[in-house]
């Protein structure tokens, strides 16, 4: 058994129309799809109860952003909200999402324009591909990378590769 290819991922935001607008007018991500759940599946599935008065029931509108080249963002909108917490790398758990770009300079630059937190300016890394990265309006990392060459190389030959890192230079971790 092997999965056929990355699906999605989902983040929790504080306004769902705010995120779908960020999405689209940043990066061009449209809306495909948008859910409102029942409040006994919000209890059931997610765990998450009403507010402090007995009767409030709790909400969840999830939404699909689909991401040019195939993967999407499914956007969470809970009532009641925790507030949001920063997420340390060295916390176990998920830290970032990324988008692969070309000409890393120019999408800071763009970004910068928009008004879009950048946490880092664009650098190269030992490997060759350039990245840095930048928050949404909640907060969360978005890295953006630009692979060079790699970018075609995974692209085209990443079965391969996989196939002969596998039985070669990563072995040890399959074992």
């Amino acid at each position: 058994m092997k999965a056929r290819s990355f699906s999605h991922c989902g983040i929790t935001v504080s306004s769902f129309n705010a995120a779908v607008k960020f999405y689209w007018e940043v990066f061009g991500c449209p809306l495909v799809g948008v859910a409102d759940t029942p409040s006994d599946r919000v209890r059931s599935f997610f765990g998450v109860s009403g507010g402090s008065e007995a009767s409030a029931a709790p909400r969840c509108k999830i939404g699909w952003i689909r991401v040019p080249g195939g993967a999407v963002l499914e956007i969470f909108e809970f009532q009641p909200q925790l507030p949001p917490e920063v997420v340390p790398w060295n916390r176990v758990g998920l830290t970032h999402i990324s988008f692969n770009v070309r000409n890393t300079q120019r999408w800071y630059d763009y970004l910068q324009s928009k008004g879009v937190e950048c946490v880092s300016k664009p650098e190269r890394s030992p490997r060759g591909h350039t990245f840095f990265f930048a928050k949404d309006f909640d907060g969360n990392l978005i890295e953006m990378m630009d692979l060079g060459y790699m970018h075609h190389v995974l692209n085209w030959l990443g079965p391969l590769g996989g196939w002969l890192f596998r039985r070669g230079i990563y072995k040890q971790y399959y074992q």
